[in-house]
């Protein structure tokens, strides 16, 4: 089975109150079976632009991270990250050759 990914580009402005977030997604995230391969860290924008953290996160299927992302649980998250931080997040189809 072809994994699924979740690709974001965040920005964001209350670095306390996203802390919250990050607690309030551990649930839905072991739920799915979540793998975090990027989680913020040192990176250089070679091309074009992008935000100040870039997160991508490895599921089982496709299927497995569009259902994490359309979970109650994950959507109670992400409620509380709206409020300070900018994201692009795109869930893609993993390659298998």
């Amino acid at each position: 089975m072809t994994k699924g990914y979740w690709v974001a580009h965040v920005d964001v402005d209350d670095m306390e109150t996203y802390k919250k977030y990050i607690e309030a997604n551990a649930a839905p995230f072991a739920e799915y079976g979540a793998r975090f391969l990027v989680r913020g860290g040192k990176h250089r924008v070679c091309e074009g632009s992008s935000r100040q953290r870039t997160v991508v996160i490895e599921f089982d299927s496709y299927e497995a991270a569009l259902a994490c992302y359309e979970s109650a649980g994950y959507q109670a998250a992400k409620d509380l990250r709206d409020p300070v931080a900018v994201s692009d997040l795109v869930v893609i189809e993993g390659y298998d050759s």
